[in-house]
């Protein structure tokens, strides 16, 4: 295979991912070679309480350029972890080995090895712990982008929060015009580079019926004049939405992505609707960084019930791009 690898870090070592990443080698075949980038002694302790069988292929750091990789053993680069049970409570033990995994992953991306990267979930009270809102800002620091996007897609329907894991006091702060339009440009590119076709966007208020009762009215004031700037800039945008409506059958059926200002505006509704069936793509990076739209969730660890859909998508998706 001559195709830049697919790489994943596996993430939280306690969390359904490497379950659903066993799963999804059965259901889907990708034409890219897959490196995982996890923990040997977890991968064999997991496999063998998920009752998965497979052959392991190491690879060795120094001579993975020179590796012919194909997908018949689970390539692995090892990092290690010393784990005695299969499962244990997520805590911040986990902190420096999701950190070796994700840096060893930005330099094999940053020395031109893969621009395809999959994260599994991680504990952002744990490994973030408060220096960064999600995955997508920490991985923008580490690329030095300042404009970035979280764009949770699906091929029917995809949202995009203004602000993303923010504590709903502050969203009001972080509501600016730039902010609003360069995630707005984010998503047309990413559209017309990889489907050839502008979406319709819609853009919602951030009060309530995009009415308030204050003074300054951020839907009035900030919110519609990006809108009329964007198309004028011939943006195929509309809105402000009221957020209570806009995901009704008939109304959502209108557009390819909505925007909306914080997480849960569009999170909710969109997971309410396609449950597993979506994706989260990270825009704005030099390459090319999704992960399953679910998190560690520790109830189901070790039951063998969790749905591997959002994993195959994503891995779908990185195969035809």
């Amino acid at each position: 295979m001559n195709y830049k690898p697919i790489l994943i870090v596996a993430g939280e070592p306690n969390s359904v991912f490497l379950e659903i990443f066993f799963k999804s080698l059965k259901l889907f075949k990708s034409k890219k070679p897959i490196i995982l980038i996890a923990s040997l002694n977890l991968l064999k302790l997991q496999m063998k309480k998920l009752n998965y069988k497979k052959k392991i292929k190491v690879i060795e750091i120094s001579n993975l350029k020179k590796n012919k990789l194909d997908n018949k053993s689970i390539n692995l680069i090892d990092i290690k972890y010393n784990q005695k049970k299969a499962f244990e409570k997520s805590s911040k033990k986990s902190n420096s080995y999701i950190e070796r995994s994700f840096k060893l992953a930005i330099k094999l991306i940053k020395d031109g090895f893969s621009n395809k990267l999959i994260n599994g979930p991680i504990s952002k009270k744990n490994f973030l712990n408060k220096k960064y809102l999600g995955i997508t800002e920490y991985l923008s620091k580490n690329f030095n982008t300042q404009n970035n996007a979280m764009l949770i897609y699906n091929k029917k329907l995809s949202v995009c929060p203004i602000t993303t894991h923010l504590p709903l006091k502050l969203v009001g702060k972080k509501i600016k015009k730039k902010i609003i339009q360069d995630k707005t440009k984010l998503i047309n590119s990413f559209y017309q580079e990889n489907f050839s076709f502008k979406p319709k966007i819609a853009i919602l208020g951030l009060n309530p019926h995009c009415e308030s009762i204050l003074k300054f009215n951020e839907d009035e004031k900030i919110i519609k004049p990006v809108i009329r700037n964007l198309k004028k800039l011939r943006f195929n945008v509309s809105g402000p939405h009221p957020a209570d409506t806009i995901f009704l059958k008939n109304n959502r059926s209108k557009f390819d992505v909505i925007v909306g200002m914080y997480h849960d505006q569009v999170l909710t509704p969109m997971k309410t609707i396609f449950e597993y069936d979506a994706i989260n793509i990270t825009l704005g990076l030099p390459f090319i960084r999704l992960s399953p739209d679910h998190g560690p969730n520790e109830i189901m660890m070790g039951k063998n019930k969790s749905n591997p859909l959002s994993l195959i998508n994503a891995l779908k998706f990185l195969d035809k791009n």
